[in-house]
């Protein structure tokens, strides 16, 4: 198969388009051709690209930054000379002046299928400033690594954020060049958009199921190490908003999660006892671990690892967001006065009014369902099944691959 960038490079009709007209990249360290060049790189160097701006999203164009909510900050590229613009520093969105510097911005981020993964909201942003100022929009299509299956509720209003672009699921099923053509589809956006599609993409196909064995995994954002973290995502990044870890400061974040004070062993055959069906896909493992950095460090903890890989994985089977909710659960009804909830005083994602787990999940449902003794796996199932159903059917047009 090929990505969007490698049919821009391989393809001289494809940058016609582009002849005579300042171009702007928005890319990370994952934003590689299939022989591992840096696109800004690959991009300067031909002749027929006039390349006069970038930008950095949520990590940096680098992705230096390891932690979240670490700022970085408009610089000039070394080599090239040109601005590189950061849309997680002083803004958030990009400004007028950054803006001035071109005529058409290709966007090239590898994306993870879920919807607090910021890149999407930077997506958006740079599709309403463009739409604006008058610029041209380009995203050059990168592969969902979750696939196509759609999981948890939609945000709800009031609950908009850096995390929440708008009313999607916490795992929405399509790449970035299709979630570009919903958003101008939703918000009524008038802009030029284009995507360069890319070829040979089968999502449903296994055993990649959305992401092509024959291409290498480079992390995108620097906690996002392998494939198994972008399946397990869309249920793990939740514990962002609990004080349970989710193993930042280790070598597999984003996959476990635990805590000084749990019995995972405990965990798990509460987890098994309350819905066995949503365990389903993946193997639970029992480990220890000791942050070097984040929640808990240097503290041994407690904990479960979920393997979504090899001959444990099963593509429809799995549902991440319920096993972590599960995972709550287990712990509300083993421990029922564990502060699971990071509190107020905690700016997730420099929002306010809201808890941090409110602001992940888009509304209060899923923390109120852990937390309401009486309630059971049927009822969360109630209340999210419809919101996945309303969201395949509006996803259906923008559908590309």
């Amino acid at each position: 198969m090929m990505m969007g960038i490698d049919r821009l490079l391989a393809e001289p009709e494809l940058r016609e388009a582009l002849h005579g007209r300042r171009v702007a990249l928005c890319a990370h360290p994952a934003s590689l051709t299939a022989d591992l060049t840096h696109s800004m790189d690959a991009l300067a160097a031909l002749d027929d690209i006039q390349l006069t701006a970038a930008f950095g999203p949520q990590h940096g164009i680098k992705g230096d930054k390891q932690d979240n909510m670490v700022e970085t900050q408009d610089e000039t590229d070394a080599v090239l000379g040109i601005p590189v613009f950061s849309l997680y520093g002083e803004v958030r969105r990009p400004t007028d002046q950054s803006m001035h510097t071109f005529d058409v911005v290709l966007i090239d981020l590898q994306d993870l299928g879920c919807r607090i993964y910021t890149f999407i909201t930077t997506l958006l942003y740079l599709l309403e400033a463009a739409a604006e100022h008058g610029k041209e929009v380009w995203v050059l299509d990168r592969p969902n690594p979750a696939g196509r299956p759609v999981e948890g509720l939609t945000l709800r209003p009031g609950y908009e954020s850096f995390v929440g672009a708008g009313p999607i699921p916490m795992r929405h099923g399509l790449t970035l060049g299709e979630l570009g053509h919903w958003f101008i589809d939703h918000f009524s956006l008038d802009v030029d958009y284009r995507v360069i599609e890319m070829t040979g993409y089968a999502p449903d196909a296994g055993p990649g199921f959305g992401w092509p064995e024959d291409r290498l995994w480079i992390n995108p954002s620097p906690n996002a190490a392998n494939l198994n973290m972008a399946r397990a995502y869309a249920g793990t990044v939740m514990l962002e908003g609990a004080t349970l870890s989710e193993g930042r400061g280790t070598t597999r974040p984003l996959e476990l999660f635990g805590a000084p004070d749990l019995d995972a062993r405990k965990v798990m055959a509460e987890m098994e006892r309350l819905a066995p069906q949503w365990l389903e896909g993946c193997k639970l493992r029992e480990i220890w671990f000791e942050p070097t950095f984040h929640k808990h460090v240097g503290k041994l903890c407690h904990g479960v690892h979920i393997h979504a890989e090899g001959g444990f994985y099963d593509h429809e089977a799995f549902k991440p967001w319920r096993l972590q909710a599960l995972a709550f659960k287990a712990v509300r009804s083993l421990y029922s006065d564990y502060e699971i909830w990071r509190g107020m005083d905690f700016g997730y994602e420099y929002t306010s009014g809201h808890l941090a787990i409110d602001i992940i999940n888009g509304g209060p449902a899923l923390r109120e369902w852990v937390d309401d003794a009486g309630a059971e796996p049927g009822d969360l199932d109630a209340l999210t099944r419809p919101d996945e159903a309303a969201w395949v059917e509006a996803r259906r047009p923008h559908l590309i691959y």
